[in-house]
């Protein structure tokens, strides 16, 4: 299994546990937010009580499972318990219909009745499986009073490529513009995630007396906790027999420190089973959303597919292990009318009645993809219309996908503050390890003032657990991840889209840079006409896709999600976008005392002659 050099070296993390913790699904949470019914309460509806008591109990076994297997140093009990081996789930009584839950299907409801922003605030609260978000490229290290305006950045210059040395998906230099000065691409270096990491070297190792622990030794459980810290962040559910199942071991084999330093860092609850690992991240609260994508377009998710989502999984955590697609879609249709998806008019007759605008096929085709990508679900019919074809339902992950314990939220507005609740030192720490960056101006006063405090050893403390590195500017902190693996979206990135980003967002700075002394410390507004200019100007350089050629207007909105998902810019009511301090980091260094009558920003140093020109 590939290891990055950040991986290497960890030293642990003084321990401790904040008193007076609440909020998120780690030990100590005052309330939580969501009902799952365990395997007890199925078939009945029971209390909110009752819900809670199995849902809890069913958390005990698993805890108790794990540690059950906690001597054998490869982390597997048994030959039967290792990654790959056959599953027994037992004997099951083939169900004649299915119960749904009624906490998920109370969730369903808020979904379908949400605005598209907060239902994606209400899947980062209620799922909790979003991935963590850094920048990349490495920490510069400078004064941490000075502004990420006019402090060391992060620009990386590099010549463009020959057309026939282009990476593919990746900008080149328009052939008619040849003869033109080059234009810089920076930062947009190709390669794969992981490109930062130093070659692994053979060498001898000193010969050391009996009595000396071995360096090696010593080194690796550090190396393989900060490999598995680090996959869980970035995959919240990872299990046996998915795409990360080579690091599963990793967990299985440091469950134990992994919760605690979870639970002790950031508040997390972490369950560790035999055959999958699930991290319960807390929400971001609201408009920190990370909204879900379908796995294979990358299609956003809209209010009825989160809804369709929802209300599938409500029935799936008590259905058997093999159930007909028909009797899902009939299970579906029974639990609630109005969200149900109309696959035809002879299947859904009531829906003409129960919903103005129904659910379309589509909305399902998102919610059952979701579900494979997570392995609640196995193979999926070619035909959503084979109704005969028999999906294969993994109980176990289903009841896994929600992230709190068991109890209900008044509303969707209550569920979201309830998940994102935390004392000021985890709810800051939580924002370092999955955010971009961290702005004092954004936080609350007394998380800002916690920051202000601990503003050196709480990103250090996460940067060693996490293999990151700290960049502090008079702003506030970025965690910054140079490997490009501990994120969803990379920038510096590969592909046109990125790169073209990378190129608009320097541009942006390099002309809206404000000088020392003006607001240094916020962000700066950007002009409609500027971003057009600046993105003509990209395009008439550098060969495009066929579709942002012909559809300006596409690269405008992607390039401008794409910086808005990373929080270098942010919409405002009253100008179209501000650009933030940490964009500044991707731009060249900053002239800050240029030739006087030189430069956009220059100013006279002294005042002009009598009879001459200002």
């Amino acid at each position: 299994m590939e290891q990055q050099e950040y991986a290497v070296g960890a030293t642990r993390v003084a321990a401790g546990r904040p008193d007076g913790r609440t909020g998120g699904a780690g030990r100590g949470t005052a309330a939580a937010v969501l009902a799952v019914r365990g395997p007890e309460a199925a078939g009945a509806a029971g209390t909110a009580a009752e819900l809670a008591a199995a849902a809890d109990t069913e958390s005990v076994a698993e805890s108790a499972a794990g540690t059950a297997v906690g001597a054998d140093p490869t982390g597997l009990a048994d030959p039967a318990d290792a990654v790959g081996g056959s599953r027994a789930d037992g004997p099951q009584e083939p169900a004649e219909g299915l119960s749904p839950d009624p906490g998920l299907l109370r969730l369903a409801h808020w979904f379908a009745a949400a605005a598209p922003a907060d239902a994606d605030d209400l899947c980062t609260a209620s799922f909790g499986l979003y991935p963590a978000r850094h920048l990349g490229a490495a920490a510069e290290p400078g004064d941490p009073a000075v502004s990420w305006w006019h402090g060391p950045t992060a620009h990386a210059a590099s010549a463009p490529r020959a057309r026939e040395d282009r990476a593919d998906g990746g900008l080149r230099r328009a052939r008619r513009d040849a003869a033109a000065l080059p234009v810089v691409r920076s930062g947009a270096k190709p390669g794969r995630p992981g490109r930062h990491r130093r070659p692994e070297r053979t060498r001898a190792l000193p010969e050391l007396p009996c009595d000396l622990p071995d360096p090696v030794a010593v080194e690796l459980p550090d190396a393989e906790r900060r490999i598995a810290a680090r996959l869980l962040l970035a995959h919240p559910l990872v299990t046996a027999s998915g795409p990360h199942a080579d690091g599963f071991p990793l967990i299985r084999r440091h469950r134990d420190w992994l919760t605690e330093r979870f639970d002790t860092l950031l508040g997390y609850r972490l369950v560790v089973g035999p055959w999958h690992a699930r991290l319960c991240k807390a929400g971001l609260g609201p408009g920190a959303a990370r909204r879900l994508e379908h796995p294979a377009t990358g299609a956003p998710f809209t209010p009825a597919d989160y809804a369709q989502l929802t209300l599938a999984l409500a029935l799936l955590v008590d259905a058997p292990e093999q159930l007909p697609y028909g009797q899902l879609l009939d299970a579906m249709r029974a639990a609630a009318p109005e969200l149900a998806p109309e696959l035809a008019p002879e299947l859904a007759p009531e829906l003409a009645a129960g919903a103005a605008t129904p659910p379309d096929r589509a909305a399902l085709g998102m919610a059952l993809a979701a579900l494979a990508e997570w392995q609640v679900l196995g193979d999926l019919p070619a035909d959503p219309a084979d109704t005969a074809f028999v999906l294969t339902v993994d109980r176990e992950l289903a009841r896994a996908v929600p992230a709190g314990p068991p109890a209900l939220a008044d509303d969707a507005a209550d569920l979201i503050r309830r998940a994102a609740e935390a004392e000021p030192a985890t709810a800051v720490r939580r924002l370092l390890a999955e955010t971009p960056a961290v702005l004092a101006a954004d936080l609350p006063e007394d998380r800002r003032a916690w920051l202000h405090e601990h503003r050196l050893s709480g990103p250090a403390a996460l940067a060693e657990f996490l293999g990151l590195e700290a960049e502090l500017r008079a702003e506030g902190v970025a965690l910054l991840d140079p490997a490009a693996e501990l994120t969803d979206l990379a920038l510096p990135g590969t592909g046109t889209l990125a790169q073209a980003t990378l190129l608009l967002v320097e541009r942006l700075v390099e002309e809206v840079r404000p000088l020392p002394g003006e607001a240094a410390d916020g962000d700066v507004p950007i002009a409609d006409a500027l971003i057009d200019g600046l993105l003509g100007d990209i395009a008439d350089d550098h060969d495009l896709p066929a579709r942002y050629l012909a559809d300006r207007t596409a690269l405008r909105r992607d390039a401008l999600d794409l910086l808005h998902r990373l929080g270098l810019i942010t919409p405002t009511p009253r100008t179209t976008w501000l650009l933030r301090p940490p964009a500044a980091r991707y731009a060249p260094a900053p002239d800050l005392h240029p030739t006087p009558g030189t430069g956009r920003h220059s100013r006279p140093t002294t005042p002009p002659r009598e009879g001459t020109r200002a």
